[in-house]
């Protein structure tokens, strides 16, 4: 067992192009670290939730340039069985350690595989990407991001011509011809031939952010914004300089892009402690802000806080879709409404009243950029697809100028982002969302997890009776299959799946409470705060977490 493990590895290292995977991997092999090396080459990493992603490091089972040229290879056999033989590849990349080499590799991947490929010209957020799709008429584009997973990861995301996330059977179909690559020495990767854009495409999409606010509208709102280390800053700051916002106040530690992530443990804005800085910042500013805006590391995610009472809160992703909902309803905007299953049942509210089609996906914006008709797309996730004929994608930078605006028009008239949540609770009923989010390091508790909930399923939680339990591996008239089970209660909704791009298992909770005027706002927070912190704890002893 042992001989074929340290076969196969030397096997690997014989292909591998990269001197560093290299020698990690030379290192392994002679000092016998078995363990190590069968965590590498126990399988390969699959081609997942719009794509790969993974630690870096030697191996199939890590993400490296020799799991990415196979990747790209498989992708250019895909394409070319599609009849898009000569078509354009656009390649974006965000500031992750390897990001550079992988969008390099792919662009001559591409090339060799009689292609076009064309890499955008530096570091830059995830929607330009997915925007230069659609503008420049590409047959598909890949991004190379890890998005918001820690420091040690990177990932391969992967778009058709449509401009959106793929989705199966491409994925499946996609990962064949991965698996069908024999050797890298099969694939040619010539040095030369793709073309490195300028700046155009990103003057182009700054144009078009400007189609998001409405003419005249105020610009007045106060923002300090953060990037989490990532590549928004550059961009953000110039979408709030052409629509004539106010300079954003920089939080100074996270501005600039460093794959190291020094000041977060995850550089996700939903993760403890990952705001503190912003909101240092905030209590620090001279003329307080009227808003703070996050970007995730790949700028596709828009986190807003604000302050709440004496001090500063961040809003859940649910109470920002439902904002801008209610303020494109303001402005009068038609269309689909979409949204994820696991987020808020508020969109649907909003919609109907306002006489709008309402869908709800599959998890991921792969499924709500799918919406007919589709005006505005969000998830719970802090995912926001405001101008889908532009971005067919979420985008972190519309989205903030958005909500900017929202904050702008409500300080005109003396009120607040939160005034608007007030009055959304007493229209449609106060929809208060939670998360239990569990993070293992062994996935077969996941598994195991979900098995048990399927086995012995829960009657009730909180003294709720479930009324309803879907299984959503059997699909739905309206859902394709996927893991996950629904319950629904009198009064509450319950999902729980695996998380697509992290090992975590995911709950989210949703209790709505009637509320008859301002003045039972209090106690109906107090009891739907309640009724979720109760309804966690019976859902972690049912699924055993």
């Amino acid at each position: 067992m042992h001989e074929e493990l340290i076969a196969q590895a030397q096997a690997w290292l014989t292909e591998d192009p990269d001197p560093e995977t290299r020698t990690e991997l030379a290192r392994l092999i002679d000092a016998e670290d078995h363990t190590e090396l069968a965590a590498r080459f126990s399988g390969t990493l699959q081609f997942g939730t719009a794509g790969l992603r993974g630690e870096l490091g030697a191996g199939p089972m890590r993400m490296n340039r020799s799991v990415v040229i196979r990747a790209a290879a498989g992708l250019a056999a895909y394409l070319k069985k599609q009849g898009q033989a000569g078509g354009l590849v656009v390649i974006g990349y965000d500031a992750r350690h390897k990001s550079h080499d992988f969008a390099q590799d792919t662009a001559a991947v591409m090339t060799g595989a009689g292609l076009r490929a064309a890499v955008l010209p530096r570091p830059l957020p995830t929607p330009v990407l997915a925007f230069a799709i659609r503008h420049l008429g590409a047959v598909a584009g890949v991004e190379v991001t890890a998005s918001h997973n820690p420091p040690r990861d990177n990932g391969y995301k992967v778009y058709l011509g449509d401009g959106s996330q793929i989705v199966p059977p491409a994925d499946i179909d996609i990962a064949a011809e991965i698996a069908a690559v024999p050797s890298l020495t099969t694939v040619r990767r010539p040095t030369e031939g793709w073309d490195t854009l300028d700046d155009s495409v990103l003057d182009a999409y700054l144009a078009r952010t400007d189609a998001v606010l409405s003419e005249g509208s105020p610009r007045t709102a106060r923002t300090v914004y953060t990037a989490m280390h990532g590549v928004g800053k550059d961009v953000l700051l110039a979408a709030f300089a052409r629509a004539g916002f106010p300079a954003p106040v920089l939080v100074a530690e996270q501005a600039d892009p460093d794959p190291e992530f020094p000041t977060v443990a995850f550089p996700n804005p939903e993760e403890p402690g990952a705001m503190d800085l912003a909101f240092a910042t905030a209590r620090a500013c001279e003329t307080a802000p009227d808003l703070i805006i996050a970007n995730d590391p790949d700028a596709d995610r828009c986190a807003v806080a604000v302050q709440d009472g004496t001090d500063w809160r961040m809003l859940r992703g649910d109470e920002v879709g439902a904002l801008l909902a209610a303020h494109l309803v303001r402005r009068g905007a038609t269309g689909t409404f979409a949204e994820s299953i696991v987020s808020s049942s508020l969109l649907g509210r909003i919609a109907e009243k306002a006489g709008l089609r309402h869908v709800e996906t599959l998890t991921g914006f792969k499924w709500i950029a799918r919406a007919e008709g589709l005006r505005y797309g969000y998830e719970e996730a802090l995912g926001y697809c405001v101008d889908p004929d532009g971005v067919r994608d979420k985008d972190g930078i519309t989205a903030a100028l958005l909500i900017t605006e929202l904050a702008s028009q409500l300080k005109e008239e003396g009120r607040t982002l939160l005034d608007l949540l007030d009055d959304l609770a007493v229209e449609h009923g106060l929809h208060a969302t939670d998360q239990l989010s569990v993070r293992v390091e062994d996935l077969s508790l996941i598994a195991a997890a979900m098995r048990r909930l399927r086995e012995q399923p829960p009657t009730e939680l909180a003294g709720l009776p479930i009324t309803r339990t879907d299984d959503l591996t059997q699909g739905t008239a309206e859902l394709p299959p996927t893991d996950g089970l629904r319950y629904t209660l009198d009064g509450a909704r319950v999902i729980v799946r695996p998380s697509g791009t992290e090992p975590k298992l995911k709950c989210y909770l949703e209790v709505v409470v009637p509320v008859g005027s301002h003045e039972d706002l209090p106690a109906a927070h107090a009891k739907a705060t309640a009724l979720l912190e109760s309804i966690k704890r019976d859902l972690s002893t049912a699924a055993g977490i």
